[in-house]
């Protein structure tokens, strides 16, 4: 990547990125040309190409600032620190709330980059995601006291169902194009306090 790019005014390096994120968000990789993108952030495809010198590294550079974007707006909410996993998750959709205000296509790309198939691509997405969600699993599950839930719970499989329960019902909403974000986030707070009577330890129930 040309770091001219970084160069640029924040809002029009958003406008770009956003181009980007809307395009690859609405067609496969093979699909989505550089053209579209250039044409939807108002630039010709000359100057794309000199910020990015081909379609595969716009994408991968799209898909790396969806991680650092999304780590960098959980860490200010305070996400990581939050002892408590329903706090935590909760946290974590209010900060990809406000991700979504500023970039509206990012989740949407994220969701279909995850399930690119493109050989090009595909390999690094993987891996790049492999390795956050083992990172970030891993920490979580460090700070969960099993006395705190029911019996016998497998932390690490109710930790990834309540996850990729999350991912599935952003896209849901993503998927309607249009839709309310005040109203998403009362459903999830609804299923987070679903989860929690579940999952959690009755105080009837607490180890004595």
């Amino acid at each position: 990547m040309n770091p001219k790019f970084y160069s640029l005014p924040e809002e029009k390096r958003e406008k770009i990125m956003n181009a980007g994120y809307h395009v690859f968000s609405q067609n496969s990789y093979k699909k989505s040309p550089m053209s579209e993108i250039a044409a939807a952030a108002g630039i010709s495809k000359a100057l794309l190409f000199h910020y990015f010198r081909n379609k595969k590294e716009l994408y991968l550079f799209l898909w790396d600032s969806c991680a650092q974007i999304t780590i960098e707006e959980m860490e200010n909410s305070g996400c990581y620190e939050q002892k408590d996993l329903f706090e935590s998750m909760g946290s974590g959709m209010q900060a990809k709330v406000r991700i979504t205000r500023r970039y509206p296509d990012m989740a949407l790309f994220a969701i279909k980059a995850f399930y690119e198939k493109d050989a090009e691509v595909a390999g690094e997405i993987q891996k790049s995601m492999g390795r956050y969600l083992s990172i970030h699993a891993r920490r979580k599950l460090q700070e969960l006291d099993p006395e705190d839930f029911i019996p016998g719970i497998e932390l690490d499989m109710m930790y990834m169902a309540m996850y990729w329960a999350s991912e599935g019902y952003l896209w849901e909403y993503l998927q309607r194009g249009s839709f309310d974000i005040d109203e998403m986030e009362r459903g999830f707070q609804r299923l987070l306090d679903h989860w929690k009577s579940v999952y959690m330890r009755k105080p009837t129930e607490a180890v004595e």
